[in-house]
């Protein structure tokens, strides 16, 4: 560090005494210039100088030294060609020893550059400046060979910024003095510090994540509970329809509230189906109004299939009817708002099906899964359409509106049995599944209401 201080303080000695020589230097030639031309005008005639052979000037012969043609043999002043090679010797000489000043400086300024030679460079305390990020700098330009007036601007500017950075070197080498590390702890405690702050940074993104999962899990809990809440309150409200409470309606005289699109709202039928050769569904329903296709007003799936009997109606797509997944399109149209009366019937005899809408027969066809019987064991669901026996459902694929009476037979009714129920004559029930409050199960928030009057569904 002390070798440092004094190169630099050597560095500030020498530039101010380096200036002072030039100047020296300028002002002696402008005064011997000045003399001669006060001088009258002379012819001279040049002849080797006694000084030494590297350093003699000689002048071209049949030239005066203002520029002008002159002969051999004039009149000279010896006086003033002695005093003149003189200042010449005097102004060589000093150019000379300011070079080797400079080369000297030059030398001196880039050893600070460098720092001490030699230095150990992993030892204990050992830090290089030009390794330091920050203290990087162009080095300082060469002046050997160049005019020292053209280099001195230059020359002024580094020992500025030189002694700028050296200050600051000294400011490293106290605090380095004081905790000594070499460059192994210096790239452990890097290495450290930015686990460190990989470890915070990850433990954030695992803060933020882990809250979004926790809402999400929250939200989750919550619609749990509510769906828990609301299939409580229907059973209660099951019950109470199955005790006969007073204001209540008949058994019988209640309708299956599906008024939201989701995929948790149905019923479930409580019994399953035996097999099944030949059979008869019928029902009343009203989708609601404004609704995209009809959905799904019943499904019943097996293991082994899903589809084993559907009524579905999806989008802009016809009513479709699915027996063992083999479809027939019925010509059925129920989306008016209103109550309307349906009736489906197949059978396994050459897969014979007909369609009946308000107690008129509207569609009939075959080959519908001929000679395949409906498998036993299976669930039936109201209002929405079974990707697995009793789950999975598609809120897109779901019913919303209000299904009443739906029976089941295994028959194929007549025609004019289909009718009156229609027209209110008569309200037979289904031999395998009939539409009482023991039978009907409510899921997900669907709810149980008073039916409305059948001569009001009729003319609805």
């Amino acid at each position: 560090m002390d070798e440092r201080i004094s190169t630099v303080m050597q560095a500030r000695i020498c530039f101010p005494l380096f200036v002072a020589n030039v100047a020296l230097l300028l002002l002696v030639g402008a005064e011997a210039l000045g003399r001669q031309e006060q001088a009258p005008p002379l012819r001279l005639v040049c002849e080797p100088a006694p000084a030494e052979p590297e350093a003699g000037i000689k002048c071209p012969m049949g030239q005066s030294a203002s520029g002008g043609k002159f002969t051999p043999g004039g009149p000279t002043d010896p006086r003033a060609l002695t005093q003149l090679q003189e200042a010449i010797l005097q102004q060589r000489e000093t150019i000379i020893s300011q070079k080797e000043v400079i080369k000297e400086l030059t030398a001196k300024l880039s050893g600070c550059e460098g720092g001490p030679a030699g230095g150990a460079s992993g030892g204990q305390g050992a830090v290089r400046p030009a390794r330091r990020k920050g203290l990087a700098h162009p080095p300082i330009k060469d002046t050997m060979g160049d005019p020292p007036g053209a280099s001195t601007d230059h020359l002024a500017r580094s020992l500025l910024a030189l002694s700028q950075r050296m200050e600051i070197l000294e400011q490293q080498q106290e605090n380095v003095s004081v905790r000594p590390v070499n460059v192994a702890g210096l790239q452990a405690l890097l290495s450290e510090h930015v686990e460190q702050l990989g470890a915070r940074l990850l433990a954030r993104v695992q803060a933020h994540l882990t809250g979004q999962l926790r809402a999400h899990n929250e939200t989750v809990l919550q619609r749990a509970v509510f769906e828990a809440q609301l299939a409580e309150l229907a059973r209660k409200v099951s019950e109470l329809e199955r005790a006969g409470v007073p204001g209540l309606n008949p058994p019988g005289e209640f309708k299956l509230s599906l008024p939201l699109r989701t995929n948790y709202m149905c019923g479930r039928f409580e019994e399953t189906l035996p097999e099944l050769y030949a059979v008869t569904m019928c029902m009343w329903l009203r989708a609601a109004p404004g609704a995209a296709g009809l959905g799904t007003p019943f499904s019943y799936a097996v293991p082994g299939q899903a589809n084993e009997l559907v009524l579905i109606e999806w989008g802009n797509h016809p009513m479709e009817f699915l027996v063992n997944d083999k479809v027939a399109q019925l010509p059925l149209s129920v989306n008016d708002g209103g109550w309307h009366h349906v009736c489906v019937t197949w059978t396994t005899r050459d897969g014979v099906w007909e369609a009946f809408q308000d107690g008129v027969r509207r569609g009939v066809g075959e080959g519908l899964a001929p000679w395949h019987p409906i498998k036993p064991g299976g669930v039936l669901i109201l209002g929405q359409e079974q990707d697995t026996v009793g789950g999975r459902f598609d809120a897109t694929q779901a019913f919303v509106g209000e299904l009443a009476y739906f029976n089941l037979w295994d028959r194929v009714l007549a025609p004019a049995e289909m009718a009156s129920m229609w027209n209110c004559s008569g309200n037979p029930s289904g031999n395998i599944l009939s539409w009482t409050g023991e039978t009907v199960q409510v899921v997900g928030g669907a709810a149980m209401r008073p039916l409305e009057p059948c001569p009001e569904r009729v003319y609805s």
